[in-house]
């Protein structure tokens, strides 16, 4: 082997341990980025779900200053989820029906967590927040069976309706056969939206089912 061919070898190999440099260089991060994750969800696993008090009606300002007090101080690996445990609901008023998003529990968050001291501060400081919920001045955490079934709860699709009325008052019927009948709240059925009404008919109160659109308050 002359003199050229020992120097093109030697080049060839300088540039096949550069390229080897550089493809470590790359997959280190990658390996790196999926070492964090395995340890991020390692830790999520070892957390407990706990409830916090807020102040009515702060719920959801709550949940929003805690996700970016997480993020900013860097709490992501003790502070893992934060709901506001709501469900659709039909709500029926002047005639209309529209569909909102119902609170389950009013004044009170979810946060899934590793407690410790400084987690239980800054949550603790959070504006809005009252207190956690627990025994004494320790929290408790709620069982993985309450959280599943908060979280079916949540997910169920079919809405519930929400009406003013209760049982025993006196309402007007405003569509249907009996348009302009008087009658009194018998019955409600939040799940399809009904009421059962007593309406007299020939001197006796006899029930029809309406629509929570075909009755009004008097």
């Amino acid at each position: 082997m002359d003199d050229t061919q020992v120097k093109t070898a030697e080049e060839n190999l300088s540039e096949t341990e550069s390229e080897s440099d550089k493809t470590e260089e790359i997959q280190a991060p990658v390996e790196m980025k999926e070492e964090a994750k395995e340890a991020t969800a390692s830790a999520s696993d070892s957390a407990k779900w706990y409830i916090v008090h807020t102040y009515s009606g702060h719920e959801n300002k709550v949940a929003k200053s805690l996700r970016q007090r997480v993020e900013s101080m860097g709490f992501e690996e003790r502070i893992f989820d934060i709901i506001v445990p709501t469900r659709n609901t039909i709500r029926v008023s002047q005639g209309k029906k529209e569909t909102v998003k119902e609170k389950i529990f009013p004044g009170y968050v979810l946060v899934k967590m590793i407690l410790d001291d400084e987690s239980w501060l800054l949550v603790r400081t959070t504006q809005g927040v009252t207190a956690f919920i627990g025994a004494g001045n320790k929290p408790s955490p709620i069982s993985d069976k309450e959280v599943e079934a908060i979280q079916k709860f949540i997910k169920t699709e079919e809405p519930l309706y929400k009406t003013a009325f209760v049982q025993g008052e006196a309402v007007k019927i405003v569509d249907g056969p009996f348009t302009d009948f008087l009658g009194t709240i018998d019955d409600i059925d939040d799940a399809k939206g009904k009421v059962k009404v007593l309406v007299s008919i020939f001197g006796r109160e006899t029930p029809v089912e309406l629509d929570f659109l075909q009755v009004a308050k008097l």
